[in-house]
């Protein structure tokens, strides 16, 4: 039987939870296979302290090709991207590809708050890339930027700027509310209809590469032929049971465990629908 095909464009973390690791875990978990274009190493040295660095844009461009090449490529999804060249480079090569499913995590922080994004490009990301995307899936502290810096701290802060990210132009947005304080709430919005997927708060400190996995679930689930709402069901649960059965780690936050699903599943998430909610 054939089998799906997804890619991701992002960095890489050494450490191997989060970012293209994540990502090609997340993928293989689901039976999606997966390729990757690598936009940038992120490791620090230990002299210099330089912990980004930023790969050649005739690198990326040969990486996507190659990839390209192959056809046949189900669904896609951009995570650290970086800079606005990078950004411009991705953007004007999906106009060139028949890719159906587009995911885009906009990546902006690091899990110890380092910065992802040249906020310089900030703009391109709004009026280049978002607009291609089937999906955006931004945090609190991404969503504030996205929106010019309005702060979100509950849960109808979150509807209002699904709203309002809506008017960039994706098909659905989703905002990870992992930062509300009593429950890790989610606001998943096409435009008419607002769903809210609710799991149970987990008291760790070990959710590196939790971002990246959940827009990499995503990907799989409209690989393997799941509708939007499906995909992010599914991929609430994964991420999920990734943080309940986390991976600790000595000297930094740990990982969540992209086993855990297939092998626990996770029954804790409530989804709740409804048009026009306020």
């Amino acid at each position: 039987m054939p089998i799906s095909k997804a890619c991701t464009i992002a960095g890489s973390a050494a450490r191997g939870g989060a970012g293209i690791q994540a990502d090609l875990k997340t993928f293989q978990e689901f039976g999606v296979f997966g390729m990757s274009a690598i936009t940038a190493f992120v490791a620090t040295h230990p002299e210099t302290k330089q912990n980004i660095f930023i790969q050649p844009l005739d690198v990326i461009e040969a990486q996507l090709s190659t990839i390209y090449e192959q056809g046949d490529i189900d669904a896609l999804k951009t995570g650290m991207l970086f800079s606005k060249e990078i950004i411009d480079l991705v953007s004007t090569w999906l106009q060139t590809t028949t890719i159906r499913n587009v995911v885009v995590d906009p990546v902006m922080f690091g899990k110890a708050g380092s910065a992802l994004l040249d906020f310089e490009a900030m703009d391109t990301l709004k009026t280049k890339l978002i607009p291609q995307a089937n999906i955006i899936t931004p945090n609190m502290p991404e969503a504030t930027y996205l929106l010019g810096g309005h702060e979100l701290t509950t849960l109808v802060d979150l509807q209002d700027a699904a709203r309002d990210l809506y008017q960039f132009g994706p098909d659905y947005i989703l905002v990870k509310g992992g930062r509300l304080h009593d429950a890790a709430i989610d606001v998943l919005y096409d435009g008419v209809t607002m769903t809210l997927l609710e799991a149970p708060r987990i008291d760790t400190i070990h959710t590196n590469g939790a971002g990246c996995s959940y827009s990499a679930a995503i990907t799989a689930g409209l690989a393997n032929g799941l509708s939007m709402q499906e995909a992010v069901v599914q991929a609430k649960k994964f991420v999920t049971a990734g943080i309940r059965r986390s991976i600790p780690f000595e000297k930094v936050a740990g990982m969540i465990d992209h086993r855990a699903y297939k092998q626990f599943g996770e029954d804790g998430v409530k989804v709740t629908s409804a048009r026009n909610w306020s």
